[in-house]
């Protein structure tokens, strides 16, 4: 019986389809089909010493490997990072991606790369696609800012060698759903087993493809409670615990923000030493005047301190500037801010690193200690950017930050990833399904 079922709906189903269709609206701003490209920009723009690096972003279509393949045979620079933002796609495209960037010991993380060439808000327009995939790099700027690595992408990322996701950029997952697309009535009895065993094989090959990747298991269990609706914007804490991105600490770039007042500015996540939990800080550095440069720390309150913690900021070019103090607690947040002396801006512009101590008193007269190093790549250039913005006329007052009553800081408001313009995974079978045997 299971075999007529099989053999009659391999022949009415129509060619090559088994998908999650999305919404148009949910795919807004994304070009239909994966587009990989070389970029360059900026000093440091892709971390310490990195200016060139591989964009590949839109959606996963069915074609996707065999170009994504033939791109990478060219590209002999196997430590050039690759950047992904893709809101998914094909399910099985994206194994198979991935299993190209395992063989290739692929560097991964998720970024926005935006073409200097195209006009804001055109990134997935056609002149703009057919200038990025033109031979050669193309002159870009690299932000995590609202980058994204949602549904299939998700696979497609878990397949390098080394994955990174920064503080301000999302891999988000869910189930997938099964949509069949027939040429005539088939028996509703039939199409119900047929959707139960594809949708069990479906199941089979992710849990199989998360663990060859050496992801732990609960991705795969968490993946089965996320509805196709919804969509699960992995915590730092399970990008840590299930092995996606294991680093203690994650950073942003260095990035300029044109405010009315504005501000170079670096977003962190901490793992305590104590638990796997983290702990999100931002680095803020305003316009100079004739009294300094204000320098201001902000993180999420540390609910086991019992009194006042304190920040110390030193650059490793000269350990001798320093800066820090009591910060203020301003809800769930606490925010430190002073104007440092020229010489200390100085010495920040020349170092590689800050260094941050953070002495916070807990429970039993203890203190716990909190030291991690800040990288300072890219601030020079950034801070040039913001000191040619402090020279304009401000239009306003500046916003309030890090919170105002009753909102989040700009790091813990709700995350736009959980919009509903992301699209959810596809599944595709083979046009010509091989049957069983007919006994």
């Amino acid at each position: 019986m299971h075999v007529r079922i099989l053999l009659l709906l391999a022949s009415l189903l129509l060619p090559g389809t088994l998908r999650a269709e999305a919404m148009p609206a949910e795919k807004a701003g994304f070009a239909s089909r994966l587009t990989i490209y070389l970029a360059k920009g900026p000093a440091d723009a892709c971390g310490p010493g990195c200016d060139r690096w591989i964009a590949i972003e839109g959606e996963i279509d069915r074609e996707a490997a065999l170009r994504i393949r033939r791109f990478l045979a060219a590209v002999k620079d196997l430590q050039r990072p690759i950047y992904l933002h893709s809101p998914g796609g094909n399910v099985e495209q994206s194994y198979a991606i991935a299993r190209l960037l395992r063989s290739r010991k692929a560097i991964a993380r998720v970024g926005r790369t935006i073409a200097t060439a195209c006009a804001a808000g055109t990134q997935g327009d056609a002149a703009c696609l057919k200038l990025k995939n033109a031979s050669g790099e193309v002159e870009a700027e690299l932000t995590t800012n609202r980058a994204m690595c949602n549904s299939a992408c998700a696979y497609l990322f878990l397949g390098a060698a080394s994955r990174e996701v920064a503080p301000d950029a999302t891999i988000a997952v869910h189930n997938s759903k099964l949509v069949l697309a027939f040429d005539g009535r088939p028996d509703p009895a039939a199409v119900a087993e047929y959707r139960r065993r594809r949708l069990l094989a479906a199941d089979r090959d992710r849990a199989a493809f998360i663990a060859a990747m050496g992801i732990g298991r609960e991705l795969d269990s968490l993946i089965r409670t996320v509805k196709f609706e919804s969509l699960h914007v992995l915590t730092r804490s399970e990008l840590h615990g299930f092995g996606i991105d294991t680093r203690p600490l994650a950073e942003t770039n260095w990035s300029l923000e044109k405010e009315a007042r504005p501000f170079v500015r670096k977003i962190a996540t901490a793992k305590k030493a104590n638990g796997s939990a983290f702990r999100t800080m931002e680095l803020r550095l305003s316009c100079e005047s004739s009294k300094g440069a204000p320098l201001t720390f902000a993180a999420e309150v540390d609910e086991t301190a019992t009194g006042k913690s304190t920040i110390l900021i030193t650059a490793d070019a000269d350990k001798e500037k320093t800066a820090g103090g009591s910060p203020l607690r301003i809800g769930k947040h606490e925010v430190w801010r002073s104007n440092i002396e020229p010489d200390m801006v100085k010495a920040i512009l020349a170092s590689r690193s800050l260094q941050v101590r953070e002495s916070t008193p807990i429970a039993d007269d203890k203190t716990d200690i909190m030291t991690f190093e800040l990288e300072l790549a890219g601030l020079p250039s950034q801070w040039a950017r913001l000191t040619a913005s402090c020279a304009l006329p401000t239009p306003g007052p500046a916003s309030s930050w890090p919170t105002l009553p009753g909102k989040a800081a700009p790091w813990q408001a709700v995350h736009w990833p959980e919009s509903p313009w992301t699209p959810a995974p596809q599944l595709t079978v083979s046009t010509n399904p091989r049957p069983a045997p007919s006994p």
